[in-house]
């Protein structure tokens, strides 16, 4: 296969199906896809985040096992729901959400950890998050420029507040390692 069909193949496949061709909301096919595409790479990012939350919230041990064991269930709970905030959104623009570890993957800019295996002390651990949560902060960034641009005032709305969400996580985790 040639390059510029297997980098078309890649393409295609990274796009959110749509649904709803016939959707007159004021935001213009092309811009719903463009903001789509981004909401699909910011729901990975949450959902690779919430995973790695939630492993660590199960794996923790140490001295610092109990505020960090209730820390991250506080902060997985919260993700869990946002998530369904993050792919219901992409569905009323019209298109399909990503839903499989796969796609999760293959759109996530956060590295997927080794699980159970390889789990880190409690000083990588919230390491990790940080890392993890300032992702989210960046792809939200990217995405929320688009959606402001397109006038895409709820997506706006939902990256804003998850931005605020993301950046209080983080230095409250960065906190922890002073």
């Amino acid at each position: 296969m040639s390059k510029t069909k297997a980098k078309t193949k890649q393409a295609a496949a990274s796009a959110p199906a749509a649904t709803s061709p016939n959707i007159d909301i004021g935001i213009t096919t092309g811009d719903r896809k463009k903001i789509a595409e981004g909401l699909s790479r910011f729901l990975a990012d949450s959902y690779t985040l919430y995973l790695k939350t939630h492993n660590f919230h199960w794996n923790v041990t140490g001295p610092m096992f109990n505020s960090l064991h209730t820390m991250f269930e506080t902060q997985y709970t919260e993700q869990w729901t946002a998530l369904d905030e993050i792919a219901e959104r992409i569905r009323a623009l019209g298109y399909n959400a990503p839903g499989s570890y796969g796609e999760f993957v293959r759109l996530s800019s956060i590295q997927e950890e080794s699980g159970a295996d390889g789990v880190p002390g409690w000083q990588g651990m919230v390491k990790q998050l940080v890392s993890g949560n300032e992702a989210v902060c960046r792809t939200a960034r990217k995405v929320l420029k688009t959606a402001d641009d397109a006038g895409d005032d709820p997506s706006v709305d939902l990256l804003t507040q998850r931005l605020q969400t993301h950046e209080k996580y983080a230095w409250m985790l960065r906190s922890l390692l002073e």
